[in-house]
């Protein structure tokens, strides 16, 4: 028998920005047209190897459009054949903030279009998919709370000193490292700690990438290490109404109480904690009842 073909794997984003820079709600997505297939489309491209589907989506963004724009909610994922094979694109929601559109090989025109005329243009019926669900008023398009487990850091059994200073593994180091390297995407404008080593050292490089300092967030603590999950899940709905984006790192017996607090579940089940696994990232927008959160286990290929 011949082996199934491997699914192309790709990211693209769905690009908008405040129509008429106007603050009332409405907004403009850009359709882009390829000349090579003559086609209105959404940007998007292959993934490299080695490459988070969120860091390909930007880049070819910027790549195909020459503008720059901060990631939001996850989009939609859509599947189709190309010449027998399967593919698979995931998209986020992209705010355009700033640079210049300039005609290239994969991009001769970019429309600015509202919601419904852009879907009208699109070439595809996923596209207009995609572009309808950026459209939706009951879910936020932009993200303010990126809440981050501590990454590895080993058998608290195994360690001998007092808890707080148990540092992380070099696997640990390894997240922090792929953590600096996606969460600016997400353009954070403060970066904010349990007081664990662990938990420091797992937003030290981050916060480093972007030039801010790391301040202390004791609240975020496990309870049992004077911790605090009910302040936690107020300050946590401070940051979700304000306008800035704020990272958190935190630990596990905290992340999933106040995520529960917020009305998120595991497998969207009430009562099932949510998973929060070691290096992973909740990225949270909007409010209690018109939340979008958004789980990444990883920041590797396949997180």
């Amino acid at each position: 028998m011949p082996a199934e073909p491997r699914t192309i794997a790709a990211a693209g984003g769905v690009l908008w920005r405040p129509a008429g820079g106007r603050e009332d709600g409405r907004i403009e997505i850009a359709v882009a047209h390829r000349p090579r297939y003559d086609d209105w489309s959404l940007p998007k491209g292959k993934l490299d190897a080695g490459e988070h589907p969120l860091t390909a989506a930007c880049r070819e963004v910027i790549e195909e459009t020459g503008l720059t724009v901060v990631a939001g909610r996850r989009g939609p994922t859509t599947r189709y054949a190309v010449d027998g094979a399967p593919k698979r694109v995931d998209y986020w929601l992209m705010r355009c903030t700033g640079g210049t559109f300039t005609a290239n090989d994969e991009v001769d025109e970019l429309r600015w279009l509202p919601p419904g005329e852009a879907a009208a243009l699109c070439s595809y019926e996923h596209d207009r998919e995609v572009v309808a669900d950026a459209a939706r008023t009951d879910l936020p398009r932009e993200v303010r709370l990126l809440l981050v487990r501590h990454g590895k850091a080993g058998s608290s059994d195994r360690w001998d000193g007092p808890d707080d200073v148990r540092p992380l593994t070099g696997g640990g180091e390894e997240q922090a490292r792929r953590l600096a390297e996606v969460l600016p995407l997400f353009a954070p404008t403060a970066v904010r700690t349990a007081t664990p080593l662990r938990c420091r050292q797992t937003v030290t490089p981050l916060a480093e990438r972007l030039g801010l300092p790391v301040a202390d967030a004791p609240e975020f603590g496990e309870p049992e290490f004077g911790g605090d999950p009910h302040e936690a899940a107020r300050t946590a709905l401070r940051v979700l109404e304000g306008g800035d984006v704020t990272v958190v790192c935190s630990q596990g017996g905290t992340i999933p109480a106040v995520l529960g607090a917020l009305g998120v579940h595991g497998h969207g089940v009430p009562g099932l904690p949510a998973p929060a696994a070691k290096g992973s990232t909740w990225v949270l927008g909007g409010r209690p009842g018109a939340l979008s959160a958004d789980y990444y286990r990883a920041f590797d290929p396949e997180g």
